[in-house]
This record gives structure tokens, sequence and C-alpha cells, in this order.
């Protein structure tokens, strides 16, 4: 289903990728944070699902998680990074033609390793949320308009909390808080009280050292499910919504070693949604084709660089079919595995 990979050059030690249109093009670019240059390099699609060179910018320290949306209402996607060494984030806006002006930092927990962008208090403007590894909590900062931010507010989770998704799993269109803790095997979910808070957290049993979740519908139920990548037990854990936001105990399937970074799409245009998963030990992406009524089938790997850290899957070669991404930690590369 997917070609040899494709492989670029980035900084050093990349941790997490995006893939969004970041120049208004309508092929979408590839964002890759780089823990051991302390930067963001960003490589615009160059058409045919090719990239030019990176262009790279200055984060914080040891900057660990990126996510790619429009901050601040000019219909232009923004870079935002969870810098795990000096305990900030960094926004950095568009300054039009996939150029992006320096940083801005703003004080979170400590160890931040995870980020997501979305609008929590329906007002329009995307707020960041970031799951703090070593304070045990995650950070909600409201957006106040323009693309800056308030300071944080902290709620507690589990022990080491690695990732954290922000959907709408009870369906009162106000989006709830989802976090994988990698220590205490469990997800933590913290629904939204209507106005951008959250209530204490309601946990779940998972597999051995979580380290990414997804949140998505998996078995057409229009009910958002949990997905977890269970590092320590080489599998990966379905919970499926049970209503109003709880959760059934996972459901898991195995794939190859040290699953590390999940992602939920749709890769075979029958609309149900599939894992794709990276895989740490053994140097491979798994695919798990969606089966029906929240079920997978048995992976199908594919074959990339040694230690894979990150996916992202878009169609990056514009054929409506999705493709994969993966941050290559010690070659200091992206992969690409163009659809075929």
């Amino acid at each position: 289903m997917f070609l040899n990979q494709t492989t670029y050059l980035v900084g050093s030690s990349p941790q997490s990728v995006a893939v969004v249109d970041v120049n208004s093009d309508y092929k979408p670019d590839i964002a890759v944070v780089n823990s051991g240059s302390t930067t963001v390099s960003v490589l615009l699609n160059a058409g045919s699902g090719t990239f030019n060179a990176q262009t790279t910018y200055s984060v914080g320290t040891y900057p660990y998680s990126v996510a790619v949306v429009d901050v601040n209402s000019d219909n232009k996607p923004d870079i935002v990074v969870a810098n795990y060494g000096s305990n900030t984030v960094s926004v950095l806006l568009n300054a039009g033609s996939g150029t992006f002006n320096a940083q801005t930092t703003y004080s979170v927990g400590t160890y931040p390793c995870s980020v997501a962008v979305v609008d929590v208090n329906s007002d329009n403007k995307p707020d960041i949320i970031v799951a703090n590894s070593g304070s045990n909590t995650v950070s909600v900062l409201l957006n106040t308009g323009s693309g800056t931010f308030i300071t944080q507010t902290t709620y507690p989770v589990g022990s080491y909390p690695a990732a954290v998704a922000v959907v709408d799993v009870t369906s009162d269109n106000n989006p709830d808080i989802i976090v994988a803790n990698y220590v205490s095997d469990s997800v933590s979910v913290l629904l939204n009280r209507g106005n951008g808070t959250f209530n204490n957290q309601t946990t779940y049993a998972v597999g051995s050292g979580p380290m990414s979740v997804a949140v998505v519908d998996v078995n057409s139920d229009n009910k958002p499910d949990i997905i977890v990548a269970n590092y320590g037990s080489n599998n990966v854990g379905v919970l499926l919504n049970a209503d109003n936001g709880t959760f059934h105990a996972q459901t898991t399937y195995a794939i190859s070693s040290g699953p590390y970074s999940v992602a939920v799409v749709d890769v075979n245009n029958d609309n149900k949604s599939d894992i794709v998963v990276v895989n740490r030990g053994s140097k491979t992406v798994s695919v798990l084709l969606n089966a029906g009524n929240g079920t997978f089938n048995n992976q199908t790997t594919y074959s990339v660089s040694n230690n894979p850290y990150s996916v992202a899957v878009g169609d990056v070669n514009n054929d409506n079919k999705p493709d994969i991404v993966v941050a290559i930690e010690p070659s200091n590369i992206v992969s690409v595995l163009l659809h075929c």
C-alpha cells in the first residue's frame, strides 16, 4: 500500500512531526522539532510529494512536540512547540509564504512533552494544551486574541503524562482532554465543563508504558474512541466510547517492537479509520486496517530508518490517498512513504 521511504535532512534529533499546508498553496508541508539543535524545521512541499530543503527557526531547549494551527485568525497556520528542557511553549506566528516570526514563549509545567492546539472555550480562538511529564499535570493556556495567551491553568493527571489529545468525547460541543500516562499505565479523561475549565480526571487502564494517544471514531457510531500506543507491551489499545465520555476496557492488537507514536486516519478510502504506528524497536511503521465495528486486522509493516519517533499522516502529493511521514531521531531525517 505504501512505497519505500524517501528521506529528507532535518535538524539534530527530530522528535515530533506535523503535516500542514503553511504557505496556502494547497500542498501539505512538513514541520519537525529537533531536540538536539533547539530548532523547528519547515520543509515546503515542492509538488508530487517531494519537499524542498529545510528552513529552520529557533525555539526553546529540547523541543519535544509540535502542532501547527492558525492561532491568530489570519488564515495562516502558526507553529506551537512544547520545549521539554525549558518548561515553555513557543509560538511562532506565520509571517506569510510559509515563513515564521521569532518565537514568543509562555511558561508551562515541568518537562512538557506533548502539545495540542484546540479551541476549548468556544470563542473561536484556538487554545494551547500541554502535557507536563515532570509535574504530572496538563496546562491550559487560553487564547486572548492575536495569537497571545494567558497564564496557564493546570490540572492533575496520571504519572508521567506523555501525550495529549483534545477532542469532544461527550457530544456536547466542548472539547475534552485525553492524556496517556506513561508510568501509571493509564489514560486520563478530563471532561470540559463548558467554559474552558475541566473536571477532575477519570482514568482507564491501558497497556504498559503508553507513549501516544489518538482520539477518533473507529466504529462509525459518531462517538470518538481512544487509541493508545503501549510502548512497553508492544501493542495498541483501543477503548471504545461507551457514551457520555466513558469508555470500555481496552482491546489490544499486537504490533512490532516499541510502538512510540500513533495516528488514526482512513488510509484505504473505505470510510473507516485505520491505525498507523511507528515502532522504535523494529524500525518499522505498522498499518492496521479497520475491519469494521472498531476491530482491526493484523498489522502490515513497512521499513523505515533506525529509531523512528513520531508519525503524521496526510496526502502530500494531492492524489487523495494519505501518505505517511515519520521523524527519525538518530538519523536526523524525516521519511516520506507515499501511498501507492
